[in-house]
């Protein structure tokens, strides 16, 4: 068994894979959640999660991605960005190291019929943006400087090795 990762504090670190996920047109398709004690603080972010078992990354995120948004047709590319990440989130801090792992595909549809408990409290939505929507949202968006992210990403294809981004700690 792999040994777990740990944060400062020595706790574990869940290991998480998150999905870019591109359609034909280069629009990222983002997930719309809320705090599910006060549906008031919403924010957006990238489909994926925790690995289950002896998963690796590249399975975990295709099975979140499935489950999350129902789209099982992917291409599923390199890890482009990695980060810790550490956030309050119903009752309880999440402590997580993510990889980001860039996708591609054609089938747009989504349905949310396999989201977990704790998700259907806290999910509102899919949508499928452009880069031009995202650098002018003045809403929340997870990881916080995505916009630009997505832009270079764009421009200049995926890195040669995954781009490590600031930790994010709310």
């Amino acid at each position: 068994m792999e040994k777990r990762a740990s944060d400062e504090a020595g706790g574990p670190l869940r290991k998480v894979a998150r999905v870019i996920l591109l359609d034909p047109a280069d629009r990222i398709l983002l997930m719309h959640g809320y705090e599910p004690d006060d549906p008031s603080l919403t924010w957006w972010f990238t489909p994926g999660g925790g690995l289950e078992g002896d998963e690796t990354r590249a399975e975990a995120a295709l099975r979140e991605l499935a489950e999350e948004t129902g789209i099982t047709q992917v291409e599923l590319g390199p890890v482009i960005w990695q980060r810790h990440c550490s956030f309050l989130f119903d009752g309880r801090r999440w402590d997580q190291d993510e990889w980001f792992y860039l996708a591609r595909t054609a089938q747009t549809a989504t349905v949310l019929d396999g989201l977990t408990g704790l998700e259907r409290r806290s999910v509102a939505g899919l949508r499928w943006w452009t880069s031009a929507e995202l650098s002018a949202t003045r809403e929340t968006v997870y990881p916080i400087k995505l916009a630009g992210l997505l832009r270079t990403l764009l421009d200049e294809g995926p890195p040669g090795t995954p781009t490590v981004l600031a930790p994010e700690v709310a």
